[in-house]
Formats: structure tokens, sequence, C-alpha cells
């Protein structure tokens, strides 16, 4: 395999794992537009953001065993035409209902390129080799969030909120071309062979990975950490926007230069992991991530810094975040052959449930300050430090 066919594989798998981000990032500065033209509440617009989450957590449990049964590829394609079909749905809903249940479909489908994705990495890499790789689609997924806002706060402002969904139908269309182009990384003879009792098989494997303390255990502080995301996600629109006043172009620059913290540190983890251990950065990376989100906690309540006193700390401990995600992934997917797929698929899953968790928790309390979405940030951080010291190995 040649240089250029190895980046374009991994350029191809990091825009089937921007799925997630491309469709929560970009609509985010839609929201109050989205509110006004379907005389919503701000409650009701952040439950489309939950709506999606759940799906991504339902799915994934779905196409994971699908994946090591059938292989990678056929699920992959028929999960991007779901995704397609949900995003068009998106664009011409008239209410917040319809809209809730469009973005669940798009959310089914978009998270066959999610898992799958992982899944390839991991049948393709050893583990060292995949930890360098999930930094590398962690550049290309963090692409999503710097430019995504931009381009939704441009065609919010251009167009309507309906253009950011038509941008999504083409984008997922590009993908499924892409996807066309890559080979089957699953070798027959690798696919689980279990052909009757597939429901049955399916929960003995994901019981089975539960009961594994090394893989929960990775697995969790990876997806505690990225709760916290959610949490800055599902609050941060009408918490800068409201709160501190910020447009939708402002809040575009800020979400962007918050991910492009986030992509500066996964390459610096691609780095360090040449002469620094996986779970050693991992640790460090979630006491990092902890310092700074009991900082913005302490200067939010105590009304210091205003603006400032948000979003520095939220940039330091986003970043933070780009040496603890892949790390987890790589750490918790390294000893599961044979169950690769189903692997990827729960630690998504258990991601996206609590992310959906975390966004509901934002959405509880009232829009109208930036404690609410700092509080839930911290909690989860403060957990995922936890999950990674009492139930990792050393």
């Amino acid at each position: 395999m040649t240089r250029l066919t190895a980046l374009q594989r991994i350029l191809t798998l990091g825009a089937m794992t921007a799925f997630a981000p491309m469709s929560i990032d970009m609509y985010l500065p839609g929201f109050t537009a989205l509110q006004h033209d379907l005389r919503t509440t701000p409650e009701a617009v952040q439950r489309t953001l939950v709506v999606f989450f759940i799906g991504l957590a339902l799915g994934q449990a779905f196409w994971g065993p699908v994946s090591d049964r059938y292989g990678r590829k056929r699920p992959l394609l028929m999960g991007i035409v779901l995704y397609v079909v949900g995003s068009l749905g998106c664009a011409l809903a008239t209410s917040i209902d319809a809209l809730m249940a469009w973005r669940l479909l798009q959310a089914l489908g978009g998270c066959a390129g999610i898992v799958i994705a992982r899944s390839m990495v991991r049948d393709l890499y050893e583990p060292v080799d995949a930890a360098r790789v999930f930094s590398r689609l962690t550049l290309v997924l963090g692409a999503a969030p710097i430019l995504a806002p931009l381009a939704g706060a441009a065609l919010v402002q251009t167009w309507s909120w309906r253009a950011i969904f038509l941008v999504l139908v083409a984008f997922g269309v590009a993908c499924l071309l892409a996807a066309l182009a890559l080979p089957e990384s699953l070798a027959p003879g690798a696919r689980s062979s279990a052909r009757q009792h597939p429901v049955r098989n399916a929960l003995r494997t994901y019981g089975d990975l539960l009961r594994d303390r090394r893989f929960i255990g990775f697995a969790l502080s990876g997806a505690l950490g990225q709760s916290a995301m959610f949490a800055y996600i599902a609050g941060a629109p009408f918490a800068l926007m409201q709160v501190y006043g910020l447009s939708p172009a402002q809040f575009g620059w800020v979400f962007g230069a918050n991910a492009l913290g986030l992509i500066a540190a996964s390459q610096l983890n691609h780095a360090l992991l040449a002469r620094v251990a996986s779970d050693a950065l991992l640790r460090r990376a979630l006491r990092s991530l902890t310092v700074w989100a009991v900082s913005m906690v302490v200067l939010i309540a105590l009304g210091a810094g205003g603006l400032w006193g948000v979003v520095v700390p939220l940039f330091l401990a986003l970043s933070s975040l780009g040496f603890s995600f892949p790390n987890a992934t790589a750490l918790a997917l390294a000893h599961q052959s044979g169950r690769v797929g189903s692997a990827a698929a729960l630690i998504g899953s258990i991601q996206f449930t609590l992310a959906a968790v975390s966004g509901t928790a934002v959405g509880l309390f009232s829009a109208h300050s930036a404690l609410p979405m700092a509080g839930v940030f911290c909690a989860f951080a403060v957990l995922a430090l936890l999950a990674n010291q009492r139930l990792t190995p050393r």
C-alpha cells in the first residue's frame, strides 16, 4: 500500500467518523433561528440534540455485531444511505416533532460510519499503530468542529437553518462515493460464524465485554470524557450567544478555536506515543481535563473573568480530550480480536448514552447561565478520572 493510498484511506475513515460532529456542530449556530422558525422553546431545540445522541447509542449497538458477522463494507454503505435520507427529512421538517424523528433516523444511519471506521482501524493496524491512526483520525475529525459551525453560521445568515441539512445531504452522498472505494477489511474467515440466535449471541458478546475490566475501564474513561464535551456542545449555543451575547458568527469562531486546540493536542499525542506509553498519556490527560473543568466552575460561580473566565479554561479542558480519546479507544480495543466490531459499537453506545444523559442534564436547567453547562461538564470530567483510577490496570 503506497503512502498516498494509506492517506486516502485515513481521510475516508476520518470522514466516516465525522458524521456525528458534522451533524451536531453545523446546526448549533442555527439553534435560535430554528427555535423561532418552528415556534418552539430552547429546551425543545436541545432535545433534538439529545434524540440524536440516543440514535447514535442505539444504532451502534446494532451495526457492531452486524459488521462482525457480514463484514464492514455492506453495513457501512447501508448506514450512509439511511443518513442521507434522514438528513433530507430534517431539511423538510415543518415541526419540532418531525425534526426529532428525522434526526433519530439520521443518527441511526450515521453511526454506522462511526463504529465501522473504528473497527476497520483495528482490523488493519496493531494496537500501538492504531493509537497513532486514531490520532490522525482525530485530525480529520477535528476539522469538522472548526469548519462546521462557521459554515452553519454562514448558511443561517445567508439562507436558513434548512440549508444546513441540505449540505449534510451532500456530505453524506460524498461519503457514500468514497466508501465505495474502500476495501473490505474483515476477511470471511475472521467473521463471526453465529447464524442462529443473532440477538442472543450479540447480547452474550456485550455481556462478556461488560465483564472485561480492562475493556470497560478504558471505555468508560474515554466515554465519560467525551460526555463532558457533549455537555459543552448542548449548553454552549445558548450560554455563549444568549448569556454572553455572541453572534452566530462569533460563536462559530469560539467553537472552531476550541476544536483547533483539540486537534493540536491529538497530533502532539501522536508524536508523544513514540516515547510515552498510551495509558500514561491517558492518565495525564484526564487529570488536566478535571483541573480545568473545576477551574471553569469556580470562575463562573464567582463571576470572575466574564466571557474569558469561561472560554479560556474551556479551551484548555477540551484540548485535554485530544489526548484522552485516541488513547482510551485504542487501549479498549487492544485485546478484542474476534469481536472488534461489537467492542467498538459498545464504546460508541456507552459514549452516546452518556452524552444523552449529559445533554439532558444541561437542558434541565435555565439557559440564562453558563453554570449548568460548566457544572455538568465538570461532573463528567471527574467521573472520567475516577473511572481511570479505579478500573483500569496499572
